[in-house]
């Protein structure tokens, strides 16, 4: 997959696992990087702007194996901004598949 292509959905991908629960940047790169390979330092500057923006919020939380861990969780805002980017995104990926397939919009 393209560099352009993934910063384009990196937000929606990035709200969608701190929607799924509460976690912490490293388990979220992780996550991410099983199924398209990102860079570590991408996740960070991703999160930084969810939180600036009220999207999410931040909390520490105790880690058995060093010092306490900064934990993610979603806000209101930020359920709302990701029903708007899931549907922004079936929305464009139904006009690709109509462009790339021929396919007829109905």
């Amino acid at each position: 997959m393209s560099i352009q292509l993934k910063k384009g959905v990196l937000e929606m991908v990035v709200l969608s696992k701190i929607d799924e629960k509460d976690t912490y940047g490293y388990d979220i790169y992780q996550e991410i990087n099983k199924n398209m390979s990102i860079s570590e330092s991408t996740i960070y500057p991703i999160l930084r702007k969810l939180t600036k923006e009220g999207l999410c919020e931040t909390y520490l939380q105790e880690s058995s194996g060093g010092p306490p861990r900064k934990y993610f969780s979603i806000s209101n805002g930020g359920k709302t901004k990701l029903e708007t980017l899931r549907f922004d995104w079936k929305k464009f990926e139904k006009i690709v598949n109509i462009m790339i397939r021929g396919e007829r919009h109905e």
